[in-house]
């Protein structure tokens, strides 16, 4: 059986956490920021989690099971 090799642009995109779980960056935070609120921006700056219905996929781009 071949070796998984890992998407690369999914290592840059993704890490793993202690426990297993899968973060995340949020989209919409790299231009066009003039028109957007403080608030919004700020809430943009915050890790988030893959959901459920896709850490399976993001598994398998990641090299991992």
């Amino acid at each position: 059986m071949p070796k998984v090799k890992t998407n690369p642009g999914a290592k840059k995109r993704f890490s793993l956490t202690g426990t297993g779980k899968i973060k995340r960056k949020h989209a919409f935070k790299s231009h066009i920021l003039t028109k957007k609120s403080t608030k919004r921006k700020r809430n943009l700056t915050y890790d988030g989690l893959v959901d459920k219905a896709d850490q399976k996929n993001v598994k398998l781009l990641l090299g991992l099971k």
